[in-house]
């Protein structure tokens, strides 16, 4: 069997970072560590190739050669594997789809031959048998949930490893809170299941034979959900396999209970993470309690980030208004604990209700629903009717971010982390090759922000201060920089 594994394209989005990766000679952030995992549990006589619609075009010379089309997206991916459906279709190959978007939305999607939902843990091998014995059923679903721990190295060797900043890989799946909002536990649960510790060596050791020496993203939505078993058997394992490698800085995903732990930052940075995402979504507590973020409330939010950062990890922060308690105060409250904080990379979305949420069920109730949602967490559209007048949402959530994203305002939080923010020591790699693309990142922000751009005059005192104050974190502030450049292009090309 030929099998084509597809990957639709983002749209342009906060977290494409694509106009940041220009300055790199990146196309993508990573690869689709979901179909790379898929590839691994195919049929070895099988045959695979790998088209990520990101890094480059699906030809048709790539659907002449297949027999399947296997393809994964998100939500914010649905216009493209729309198109992709249709190619597929119209190429006569077979269509196998799985992930997010589609198990969220099956229903949606005629053109599919198969559909394999959840997790493929569970429901891939079925469907494969079914091949077999042809009588394979168009729907394979699962309530029930997979054991990682027989999750297989995914196939790195399909990905085009040039392409990407940064590789990623899976620790946990499921939360053990009960957000509204987040789909998480509708898709993966809440008791937060685990691999072992030597299969995330296994799969660190095998991108490192590959030469692989940048970052390692682990996706996981909460890392330290399943908190004993961390800081018991993953944390002293990558500590220990740390020791004389360089390069693979990892960042993650976290609740802001990250800040009561003092032993498990420590733990954290020795094992080589300096950065996690953490969903702040507000400052506001009658918010909070509105979406059921518990572990939030009753906190001084701002010195919790501090307190992370001081540690030797930046804080990367997930935020939202329309809320129903939300009112036209809510945005200056918000930008300015977004300042205060020196939270640097700050997502700013409207409230959304995604299919199987709990907000998604009791607004459905109550008739505020609208049309589907995009998926995309920082595009100004909404699929509920909120509390608040909606123009006044889309015009209070414009200046938002028009506010924080403003050379002023960014560069001065910028400078607002690195006072509080001490770089964890993790050795970096001889690479020429990696040295090279630096200067010339170096180069280009020089040029295209130093000169030309409208933040020029806050480049250059970022670009002086940073070399008398903290030069050690030099590479970290011409980087946020180049962030700084693709938010502004997003919010003026997509919201503004």
């Amino acid at each position: 069997m030929n099998v084509i594994l597809i990957y639709p394209e983002f749209p342009d989005t906060f977290w494409s970072f694509k106009h940041a990766l220009r300055f790199i000679r990146k196309r993508a952030s990573s690869p689709p560590l979901g179909l790379l995992t898929v590839a691994a549990m195919l049929p070895v006589d099988w045959a695979t190739r790998l088209v990520d619609l990101n890094v480059r075009r699906l030809t048709e010379a790539d659907l002449a050669w297949a027999d399947y089309a296997f393809i994964s997206a998100m939500t914010v991916q649905r216009q493209s594997a729309c198109q992709v459906i249709t190619r597929c279709k119209e190429a006569g190959v077979k269509v196998v789809a799985g992930g997010p978007l589609f198990t969220s939305e099956h229903e949606q999607f005629e053109g599919v031959d198969h559909f394999v939902l959840n997790e493929a843990e569970l429901t891939l091998p079925a469907f494969l048998q079914g091949l077999k014995q042809g009588q394979a059923r168009r729907v394979y679903a699962t309530p029930d949930f997979a054991d990682i721990q027989e999750t297989p190295v995914p196939l790195w060797r399909l990905a085009d490893r040039d392409c990407y900043a940064v590789m990623s890989v899976q620790f946990s799946r499921g939360c053990p809170f009960n957000c509204e909002f987040c789909n998480v536990t509708a898709l993966l649960g809440h008791r937060p299941r685990t691999k072992s510790a030597r299969q995330i060596v296994a799969e660190l050791n095998s991108l490192y034979a590959l030469g692989w020496r940048k970052g390692v993203f682990f996706v996981d939505d909460n890392l330290i959900g399943n908190m004993k078993r961390l800081k018991s058997e993953l944390l002293p394992a990558l500590i220990e396999w740390r020791k004389g490698k360089r390069g693979l800085p990892f960042s993650t995903e976290a609740s802001i209970n990250l800040a009561d732990d003092e032993q498990l930052m420590q733990m954290m940075v020795e094992a080589g993470f300096d950065t996690v995402f953490i969903g702040i979504e507000t400052p506001n507590d009658a918010s909070l309690a509105e979406c059921s973020k518990k572990q939030n409330m009753n906190r001084d939010l701002v010195a919790d980030v501090k307190r992370i950062q001081r540690a030797g990890l930046q804080v990367q922060g997930g935020f939202i208004v329309g809320f129903d308690s939300d009112t036209p105060s809510s945005f200056q409250r918000l930008a300015d604990f977004i300042q205060k904080s020196g939270i640097v990379t700050a997502m700013v979305g409207l409230l959304q209700a995604p299919p199987g949420t709990l907000l998604y069920k009791r607004l459905k109730a109550a008739g505020r629903l609208l049309e589907r949602m995009s998926g995309d967490n920082a595009d100004g559209t909404t699929n509920i009717i909120p509390v608040m007048n909606l123009e006044a949402l889309r015009v209070g959530y414009k200046n938002l971010l028009q506010h924080i994203y403003s050379p002023e305002a960014y560069y001065q939080r910028v400078k607002t982390f690195l006072r509080e923010y001490h770089p964890p020591k993790i050795k970096a790699p001889f690479d020429l090759k990696d040295l090279s693309a630096h200067f010339l990142a170096l180069i280009r922000s020089i040029y295209r922000l130093g000169f030309l751009g409208r933040e020029r005059v806050q480049y250059w005192k970022l670009f002086v201060w940073t070399l008398v104050r903290r030069p050690r974190a030099f590479p970290l502030a011409i980087t946020f920089a180049i962030y700084g450049y693709h938010f502004r292009k997003i919010s003026e090309l997509r919201i503004l």
